[in-house]
């Protein structure tokens, strides 16, 4: 799914020998994705998008990564909006630009629920919708993709809390889910909606909180990933492969956040560094577009804010920036976004 760090660098590319042939073959059953006008300029095409999850890890609202819990009975719906682009991308470790991608841009929306099963036991689901395109001067050699992306569910539980003086340590801990919702196609780099695979997580969470409102948290995670299904049955990834199977590169993430609590209570800001590193797969060849097999790794800085509403009850908004600062086989990418919140009692 997209847990956004988890989420999801979609790192794709198409070996040179077969790109041709398997364009031509699966063209028109693949036209409700994309449209090929020059399949020779296709040779020039590029990489990968990066993890979707990793605008969601910079939200206010209860992700997987934060110390926010719901109380018993109380929930909180998110509705969000992400848009990132990007016109330079790291093919391995050099940064460049491709003529026939252009600027590309993703948008997200995303409805999100965390649900309070137990003071201490938190119930998340999240369901992103996902819109990939580029602009000129690409010449429409490419449609974008859009779509449902994965279904997320993940248990957050609180295993310890402990006042030190007037301030507070917490120590928690995440395991989720995800697998696609929808059949897209994760071959299609850069404009593929996901990876296409199930994806299994454990992450760590711990969080300092000054009585005066500031905190530090920091969280690492690993990442199981499984198979996606290709639409050709020979790939290169650091050697031939005569399958229509790939394996998705296992990630760990890690992200720290500081922040401060403000106006009792009702305004959050927070600067945020997240951070992913697949442990295994290759390069994105040169001059070939990305593929699920690719070994992505990116660093991000951002900054969010959210206001809980006092003059309505339970209603919040948010806003975010972040900026990808390092990376490899993903693009360079720009996201601003932001959405609502609503928390009420079940």
């Amino acid at each position: 799914m997209v847990w956004v760090e988890e989420i999801l660098s979609d790192s794709f590319r198409i070996h040179r020998i077969v790109i041709q042939s398997y364009f031509r073959a699966h063209v028109h059953e693949c036209a409700r994705s994309y449209t090929i006008k020059n399949p020779i300029q296709m040779k020039k095409f590029l990489l990968a998008l990066s993890l979707l999850v990793s605008s969601c890890l910079l939200l206010s609202a209860q992700t997987p990564s934060d110390a926010i819990m719901m109380k018993q009975r109380e929930s909180c719906f998110a509705l969000i909006y992400d848009q990132g682009s990007w016109d330079h991308y790291w093919e391995g470790s050099d940064l460049r630009v491709n003529g026939n991608v252009g600027t590309l841009t993703r948008r997200m929306i995303m409805p999100m629920i965390a649900i309070g099963l137990h003071d201490k036991l938190n119930l998340i689901i999240a369901a992103p919708h996902v819109k990939t395109e580029s602009k000129e001067p690409n010449g429409g050699y490419l449609h974008g993709a859009s779509g449902f992306q994965d279904f997320g569910i993940s248990l957050k539980a609180q295993v310890f809390e402990k006042m030190i003086g007037t301030s507070k340590v917490t120590l928690l801990t995440n395991i989720g889910y995800s697998t696609p919702l929808s059949n897209y196609l994760s071959d299609y780099a850069p404009y593929s909606l996901g990876y296409g695979a199930s994806e299994f997580s454990l992450r760590g969470i711990g969080q300092f909180k000054a009585q005066n409102g500031i905190y530090f948290q920091a969280a690492f995670a690993h990442l199981w990933r499984g198979q996606t299904e290709i639409e050709r049955d020979y790939y290169y990834n650091n050697g031939s492969y005569y399958s229509n199977m790939m394996d998705v590169p296992n990630a760990l993430n890690y992200n720290a956040a500081l922040g401060i609590w403000l106006f009792d209570n009702s305004l959050k800001l927070e600067a945020n560094y997240v951070a992913m590193q697949c442990t295994s797969g290759d390069d994105i060849r040169i001059y070939n577009a990305g593929q699920p097999t690719n070994k992505v790794e990116t660093g991000q800085v951002g900054f969010s804010a959210q206001y809980y509403i006092k003059q309505a009850k339970g209603l919040g908004v948010m806003a975010y920036y972040t900026k990808t600062i390092s990376g490899r086989n993903m693009g360079e990418f720009t996201n601003i976004g932001g959405g609502l919140t609503y928390q009420f009692k079940i």
